[in-house]
């Protein structure tokens, strides 16, 4: 294997362990860190060559019993580093337990690798056990799907490997669209990808890896080209002065929505999880202005960055027939496209001389200003959030009340927005607890995930602990930060599995805080509820739960805490981080 310490191996006589070593080391060599391996007996060639990469230091290992959960760790690792971590599986339902964190990566367009093991051809469509049709298994949710026949020695197989490797990487970061399936072309743009690896016995032989040479840097995806090299359809769209405009920053919008709003000098509607929630052009109380028609009233023209998920409020302003909608579509992610009425699509934009120039006429600055200073003046009354009186005793009556008054939704999200700093990560599972936070949350740059491609509960603990383990791994200033993540009380049930940390891993410095409200109260905010039977909605929707946290958290060695109160809940948000910890947040329904 030219150029990597890996060729230095002494696979023995398997095949399998050959073309694994093989396969691995070039990811390696191309800057694949990390590995999430789930135990199996046809994988077992992989296993192993896993287990002598992580002893001479060339990639991290994470070991999972759960191949749901070990798909969302990947898919956490990679939006934290940008470079997919690989997969490892067996057969059988263990692939098919990866379809929930795949379809999360293609409708987010993070990358992943999914090394699945097979049975070879004379074992399939026999009954053999453990085997189904595994080739095809994600559809046209994948970049790239091979089906690699099981290796017998021959003298290419090593050289197949290694392209194979830098094939699945190129694809996964979306530098090439990869041909044709049953659903039409797949998508450009970063995202999943399936190796699905036959081996046959003997499945496994002893190796040994050696060499000390320190791996390439891997191609750079294609978002990291410089603009002189991208196609001319890729290069940004210039968009003119003119009609009253909002800028929209979606889900993982990025810093660029930012940019662009304060260029053009436009109001900027910002989701929490969009990554530009910040800057003097943000507009975060949106929801309530979008309704007034003095403000989205007036709105004739609408510029869409990442992927609304939040409100009601903005695809109803993109169907309007007097709104042109210009969406800025992330590569790879599905368009967006409410009521089928975006007038243009665009992979980048910037506002063009005229536009940047028009910023600073007083029309401009008077339709910015009132958004601006009108969402700062709802956010300012907002009694929710109100500062305790204090007397001229000090502490008086009134603030120890205040102090001591139960935790609310919205106290919740404001104590640990202003308990977040830039070198923290903050990330937000599916419950009402993040509808809180974009209705009220002021501008703050820091850094927030949320899995916001299909908007599931699947996977929330698994993906938080991804990001947090890689955001720790590296030299970054900001690894020395905490990760915490804010869920519902079913999404911590849902993927409680990921609480399983095996002696030996890394442990990462993770706060788990759960709104407990007894059940899915998200579901009481449907129109339904108002005339269904309350036992029919309780039994079918609402899911009560009794379970104990604190249970839960000594079962998996985690840290246990509860805070009823504002005062338990500052102390809890603002003391060193402990580990892997869990904060029990009880909520009224």
């Amino acid at each position: 294997m030219p150029e990597s310490a890996v060729a230095e191996s002494a696979p023995g006589d398997s095949p399998a362990t050959a073309f694994s070593v093989a396969l691995l080391g070039e990811f390696v060599r191309l800057g694949v860190r990390d590995v999430v391996l789930c135990p199996g007996s046809r994988s077992q060639a992989l296993a192993l060559a896993c287990a002598e990469l992580e002893r001479i230091g060339r990639i991290r290992l994470h070991v999972r019993l759960d191949e749901r959960g070990a798909g969302f760790l990947a898919l956490g690792m990679a939006v934290e580093t940008g470079v997919p971590a690989l997969v490892i599986t067996t057969s059988g339902t263990a692939v098919a337990n990866l379809h929930p964190a795949v379809l999360e990566a293609h409708h987010s367009g993070v990358p992943m690798i999914l090394l699945t093991a097979d049975r070879p051809d004379e074992l399939r469509g026999i009954g053999s056990n453990q085997t189904t049709v595994q080739p095809g298994l994600f559809g046209g949710a994948v970049r790239l799907s091979v089906d690699e026949p099981a290796p017998v020695g021959g003298s290419g197989e090593q050289r197949g490997a290694l392209a194979l490797a830098r094939r699945a990487l190129e694809a996964a970061a979306g530098i090439k669209s990869t041909g044709i399936t049953s659903t039409g072309i797949r998508p450009a743009g970063p995202g999943p990808v399936q190796l699905n690896l036959a081996f046959r016995e003997p499945l496994s032989s002893a190796v040994t890896l050696t060499g000390d040479e320190p791996p390439a840097e891997a191609d750079p995806p294609a978002s990291a080209r410089p603009e002189a090299d991208r196609p001319a359809s890729d290069r940004p769209l210039a968009v003119a002065a003119g009609p009253r405009t909002v800028v929209i920053a979606g889900h993982a919008a990025g810093p660029a929505a930012e940019e662009f709003a304060r260029a053009g000098g436009w109001p900027l509607l910002a989701e929490v999880s969009s990554g530009a929630r910040f800057g003097p052009t943000l507009v975060a109380a949106y929801r309530e202005l979008l309704r007034d028609p003095d403000f989205g009233g007036r709105i004739e023209r609408a510029i869409v960055f990442g992927h609304p998920t939040l409100s009601r409020e903005i695809p109803a302003l993109l169907q309007r027939g007097d709104v042109e909608a210009i969406v800025v579509a992330s590569p790879g992610a599905e368009r967006y496209n409410p009521g089928h009425r975006v007038a243009h699509f665009a992979a980048a934009a910037r506002p063009d001389e005229e536009a940047a120039a028009a910023a600073a006429t007083p029309e401009a600055r008077e339709w910015l200003g009132r958004w601006v200073m009108t969402s700062r003046q709802i956010l300012a009354a907002d009694p929710a959030l109100a500062a305790a009186p204090i007397d001229e005793r000090g502490i008086g009556r009134a603030e120890l009340a205040f102090m001591r008054a139960p935790v609310t939704r919205p106290m919740l999200v404001d104590t640990l927005w202003r308990a977040s700093w830039p070198h923290d990560r903050l990330v937000l599972g599916a419950s009402r607890l993040i509808r809180e936070a974009d209705s009220r949350v002021p501008g703050k740059k820091i850094s927030v995930h949320a899995n916001r491609g299909l908007a599931g509960i699947d996977g929330t603990v698994a993906t938080a602990i991804g990001i947090a383990l890689a955001g720790q791994a590296g030299p970054d200033p900001r690894s020395t930060g905490t990760t915490r993540l804010l869920l519902g009380d079913l999404a911590l049930l849902h993927d409680a599995g990921s609480l399983l940390l095996a002696p030996g891993e890394p442990l990462p410095r993770l706060q788990v805080i759960v709104g407990n409200d007894g059940g899915g109260s998200i579901f009481d905010g449907l129109e339904v509820a108002a005339s269904a039977p309350a036992a029919a909605l309780d039994r079918v929707l609402f899911t009560p739960q009794r379970v104990d946290l604190s249970a839960l958290a000594s079962a998996y060695g985690w840290e246990y805490s509860r805070a009823a109160t504002r005062s338990e809940l500052e102390r809890a948000l603002t003391g060193p981080p402990r580990g892997p910890s869990i904060l029990e947040v009880p909520l009224a329904r």
